[in-house]
Formats: C-alpha cells, structure tokens, sequence
C-alpha cells in the first residue's frame, strides 16, 4: 500500500499532520471531509488545508502507529517506510522540485530556504480500515515489542569518530617498535652470555674481564722504536719462567717482534692476566701463562683460552 493516501487520511481524521524535517499540514475542523453512502460530497480541491514551515518538527508516534494499523506492517517497518518517503521529498525540494503528497497538495523550496504550500485535490474515497494482523506465535509477538522503540531507525546515524583511525595508526606504530627493541634485547643478553661462558671456561682464577680478539696485527719493524724506548722496554723485561713444577702447564698465548710483544703484555696486565714473556735472542719475544691444570682438562683449557685471546694458543713442552 502507497504511504501518501495513509498520511492524507490521517490528516482527515487527525485534523494534523507532522512530517519531521518540513513542518505541519493542518485541516480547518470546520471542513468536513466524508464519503460515506448518503452524506455531501467533499470539495474537490482541498482548501481547508494549510501548511505551517516548521524543519526542527520531530516524527510522532500517534503517525507511526496508525501507518503501523493501516498497512499491516510492524511498527519498525512503517517508521523505515516513513522515513523512506521523507528522504525521497528531500531529494525533490532540494533540486528545486515540487514535491506532491496526494490528496493533500504539493510543497516546493524557494530561493529563500522557505517552502511553499499550494492545496491539491481531496481524495475521492474514504480508504477502508485494515484490520491489524494477529500474531500467530508467542516469538512473532516479542518480536513486534522489540521494535517499539523506532526512534533510532528514523533518526540520523551519529558520524564515526575520527580519532579512531590515528589512535589505530599509533598502535601498530608502538607494537613493531616494542617487537623490535624486545628482539635486539634478546640477542644482546644471549650473545653476552656466550661470551662470559667462553671466557670462564678457561680457568676459575682467570679474570672476568671479556677481552676483544686482537685483529691488528702489526708487521715485524713496521714501526720503527727509538733507541732509548727500546733500551726502556728490554730493562723492564721480566725474567724467564722457571721450570715448570708437576700439575702445571705453559700455555703460549702469542709470538711477536719486540715492540708488538710489550704492547701485548702491557694490555693483557691491564685485565689482570698473570701473564708471562720470555725471549732468547732480544727478537722474538714470547707471551704465556702458567696454569694448574688436570691432564684430562688441557684440551678444553687451550681451546677456551684460543676463544678469549683471538689467537691460537699451544701448550708448549720441554
């Protein structure tokens, strides 16, 4: 069923009509508008009609409920009806047409934003009353009361925030930098403990100290050392090692020219090594440490000290 000759007749019987967005249709009382069998028939133009500008009018209820009667449609449905037919006469009076509603005239939009109201013709036959449908089942009925509440269908939708699209941006921005600082973290701690662990492999009275692999290796002479530093360097050589006692095994960290030998030995003292160096021609000089060690336990002690020193170490025998 066509929605406008139901608001005609609401406006017949109601004296009132309010269409939310564009105002009230009112009907003088003293017009009397019937068409049953016998009684004086209505005036052709509908004169008794005037209409009342009024956009901030809101639906009404008492509307959404005679539609609901008339056309057999839940209550939900007739107000999506309603609010269909409004969108639709918007449309019209926006593009500066009218725009018709039988059997009560047309209304059109001005330059002004005003609205015009200009009386049509009355319908010419009273609309017979539908009988509301029975509800077959308990469900469909708490259905229909759902939709009571159809003031939401009709009103306009709130628009979406728009703090939500940089709020989200922000979060995927922090996530990946946390995933990132996590992983570095990780692999640092574990790369420190593989380090420790070498280092204290070597022996429990070695130093803790982490020391870097030496990767410049200075040519033999490839600095020439002044006499007098020279002379300094070989006074404070330190005294060959004496033989070794059972239980102890020397472990020859590196050979190396004079000046490299000393900057070697000076370094390693800084960490605390107990380190040795010896030489038989004033040349080549010789660096070592002497440790207690198991015979089953040499093995794993070289190679231990290899990782910590950056060079291969060797257990010298006599």
């Amino acid at each position: 069923m066509k929605l406008a000759p139901l608001l005609a007749q609401y406006l017949y019987n109601n004296k009132k009509l309010d269409l939310p967005g564009i105002g009230s249709f009112l009907l003088d009382p003293s017009v009397d508008i019937d068409t049953e069998p016998g009684k004086q028939q209505k005036p052709a133009v509908a004169e008794g009609i005037s209409f009342e500008s009024n956009p901030a009018t809101r639906e009404s209820a008492e509307l959404i409920s005679y539609i609901s009667a008339r056309s057999g449609k839940m209550k939900a449905l007739a107000a999506a009806d309603l609010d269909s037919f409004l969108e639709l006469a918007q449309q019209f009076l926006n593009i500066g047409k009218p725009f018709i509603l039988e059997g009560i005239g047309s209304i059109m939009k001005t330059r002004t934003g005003q609205y015009e109201f200009t009386p049509g013709t009355l319908l010419t036959e009273k609309l017979k009353d539908l009988p509301v449908k029975e509800k077959s089942n308990a469900p469909a009925a708490a259905n229909e009361e759902s939709f009571n509440n159809y003031n939401p269908m009709i009103a306009p939708r709130p628009a979406p925030a728009k703090w939500r699209k940089p709020v989200l941006a922000f979060l995927i921005v922090a996530g990946a930098g946390l995933a990132i600082w996590g992983g570095y973290t990780i692999s640092k701690r574990f790369a420190d403990k593989n380090t420790t662990v070498a280092a204290s492999a070597a022996d429990t009275n070695l130093p803790q100290t982490v020391i870097v692999p030496d990767t410049t290796v200075t040519p033999a002479d490839s600095v020439p050392v002044p006499a007098q530093t020279t002379q300094a360097l070989v006074q404070a050589q330190p005294p060959a090692a004496p033989d070794l006692p059972a239980g102890k095994y020397k472990y020859v960290l590196e050979t190396a020219n004079r000046k490299r030998a000393f900057e070697r030995y000076n370094k390693l003292k800084t960490y605390e090594w107990n380190v040795n160096m010896e030489t038989k021609d004033s040349v080549v000089f010789k660096l070592y440490l002497v440790l207690p060690t198991l015979v089953k336990d040499t093995a794993r002690v070289r190679d231990s000290l290899s990782v910590v020193n950056g060079r291969k170490v060797y257990i010298e025998t006599k």
